[in-house]
């Protein structure tokens, strides 16, 4: 599966909450997509639940299937709680630290902006959104971007102490990646038990 690129209130719809951010449609038709959205629900089974919650995580943090396979594995491998551990590692994902850090208003903006090279990690290029962050790295924007229109607009009124793992200094326009997230601080809607149970099987 390629990355999606369809309309994403389609998305938020089928999973019935705003998992890309505020979304008018998704308030005007709180009801699955398709001519049977607004029908006669049927019971969807163990498996069908479990599969919907990893659609949702993998929507919600733009990563395809391949790479979160490896990142469950990756988290399985590692000393904790499976499902917590995957969250964290999707947490310390570039891409989702520069929009966590409010550089820019969405995920998929802030993969765009590593990609084009605008983002710096400990002062050099990284221009690959999946690469992962080590507690005490500071990400920042290039010199030669700083004036961005795109990304003075995202940090405008954007509110820095909404994640306490991450810290922004506003004069350098660079924030530090300060530790792993706890699973009570990371305010995204996901189920990881069940993601768990899924890949479990």
């Amino acid at each position: 599966m390629a990355r999606y690129t369809g309309p994403k209130s389609k998305i938020a719809r089928k999973f019935g909450e705003p998992i890309f951010g505020p979304d008018k449609v998704l308030s005007k038709k709180n009801y699955p997509p398709g001519q049977h959205g607004n029908g006669r629900k049927k019971k969807t089974s163990e498996y069908g639940i479990q599969l919907r919650e990893k659609q949702k995580a993998k929507y919600t943090y733009g990563v395809l299937e391949k790479q979160f396979r490896n990142l469950f594995e990756k988290a399985a491998r590692s000393r904790g709680i499976t499902g917590e551990v995957l969250l964290q590692f999707l947490e310390a994902r570039l891409d989702n630290v520069v929009y966590r850090l409010g550089i820019a208003p969405t995920r998929a903006a802030a993969r765009q902006l590593v990609s084009h090279r605008h983002i710096v990690v400990d002062g050099k290029v990284v221009n690959i959104p999946s690469y992962t962050l080590k507690p005490g790295q500071v990400i920042g924007v290039r010199e030669k971007s700083k004036s961005l229109e795109v990304i003075d607009n995202a940090l405008a009124g954007f509110n820095h102490s909404k994640y306490p793992w991450v810290e922004w200094d506003q004069s350098s326009k660079a924030g530090k990646f300060l530790h792993l997230p706890e699973r009570a601080d990371i305010p995204e809607n996901i189920k990881e038990q069940l993601i768990v149970e899924l890949y479990s099987k």
